[in-house]
């Protein structure tokens, strides 16, 4: 395969209502602002790439509008001067733009996509996945307790294999802990999103005999160190999401023993890449990984399938169809959820592409870049 040369780079910027609200202890989200990347290299060929960071910085630092920033100004411009032969080349590239994640994610994702059409295979196999369905994993996000049970129950009829559920100081215990007896075939996570802190150890413990097979991030990642003392005191696994942004983050989170397994989520440690180095590391140590999701369009979610077929991968991670929060995805083909599980595409690169006569309708900016 011959080197990468940028030719052109067209952001686009849109805005689409979610069907629901995704409600968390730290915000509730309506639309979804995101910023959706396609370049065309010297040859005609394109990649596709998607920014999963949020409007506002609830989840992490960054937000939709710097990392638009970031790839208007500094990122872009300067890939456009530059050669690629693998993209594995773009962080140290980069490295002149500190952190950034999510906006370096975002052309990380575009350059594998190209890559993989250069070589004709699909993006799964060529990072060394396996051929094989993706089991799927569906996310409850509400703060009415009789709608997340009419939403379990769909979820379960639908085949889904692990289901999701969002704690708070005000959950109770005692109705989880019933809710998830009612299903023993279906494996439930709890994901707190940093909502205990050091003064509220023993709510959390209350937690432990419910039956989730982990609990995520229960503290702020600026708060490792209490998370390791109170991993010491529970039986449930914690699996560290917000915490984790590097390999150093995880080489920390083994060394304090802080948590247990990794949530991977690639816009957060700076794109597939990145993701690669650490799911390396954690095989070699042992530390399982699942793929967590961001309210993603198709693109994102495609990606995070290819990554969810590597060995490393042992739970299902947060996997849905293309319908679960849209109306109809910006992305096609659609992602569906048959009896559970998703089939990895067969098409060379990612297996997606992005739908322009429906990102037309939701679109409120868009910049082309020629080199």
């Amino acid at each position: 395969m011959g080197n990468i040369q940028i030719k052109r780079v067209t952001l686009h910027l849109v805005r689409v209502p979610l069907k629901k609200p995704f409600t968390t202890h730290l915000q509730q989200v309506e639309e979804r602002e995101s910023i959706l990347i396609e370049i065309l290299d010297s040859e005609g060929q394109s990649g596709v790439g998607e920014c999963v960071a949020f409007s506002s910085p609830w989840y992490t630092e960054e937000t939709v509008e710097t990392a638009w920033l970031a790839l208007e100004n500094w990122i872009i411009p300067a890939m456009l001067k530059h050669t690629f032969s693998h993209p594995d080349e773009l962080d140290t590239f980069l490295s002149f733009v500190k952190r950034n994640h999510m906006a370096k994610s975002t052309v990380n994702h575009a350059l594998w996509d190209l890559y993989a059409k250069k070589l004709n295979q699909p993006l799964w196999q060529v990072i060394g996945g396996a051929s094989q369905p993706i089991e799927a994993g569906i996310v409850v996000a509400t703060a009415n307790n009789e709608e997340m049970y009419k939403e379990i129950e769909t979820a379960v009829k639908n085949g889904y294999k692990r289901i999701k559920i969002k704690i708070s100081q005000t959950s109770n215990p005692k109705q989880l802990k019933k809710m998830i007896a009612h299903y023993p075939q279906i494996l439930f996570f709890a994901d707190a999103n940093g909502a205990f802190t050091e003064h509220t150890i023993v709510l959390l413990q209350s937690f432990d005999e419910c039956g989730f097979t982990l609990i995520e991030q229960p503290f702020s990642e600026q708060h490792n160190a209490v998370s390791a003392v109170a991993q010491k005191t529970m039986k449930t696994p914690f699996a560290l999401d917000e915490s984790i942004g590097s390999l150093q983050d995880v080489e920390d989170m083994i060394e304090r023993n802080s948590g247990k397994i990794i949530v991977m989520k690639q816009g957060r440690v700076g794109g597939l890449s990145n993701a690669l180095r650490i799911h390396e590391h954690c095989v070699k140590k042992g530390i399982p990984i699942w793929v967590g999701g961001m309210i993603e369009f198709g693109v994102s979610k495609a990606f995070n399938l290819a990554f969810a077929s590597l060995p490393g991968v042992t739970f299902p991670g947060d996997f849905s169809s293309s319908t679960h929060f849209w109306n109809q995805d910006l992305a096609e083909p659609s992602i569906n959820v048959v009896d559970g599980e998703i089939l990895l595409p067969s098409e060379s690169g990612v297996g997606l592409n992005w739908d322009y006569k429906v990102m037309e309708q939701f679109e409120v900016r868009k910049k082309q870049f020629e080199a």
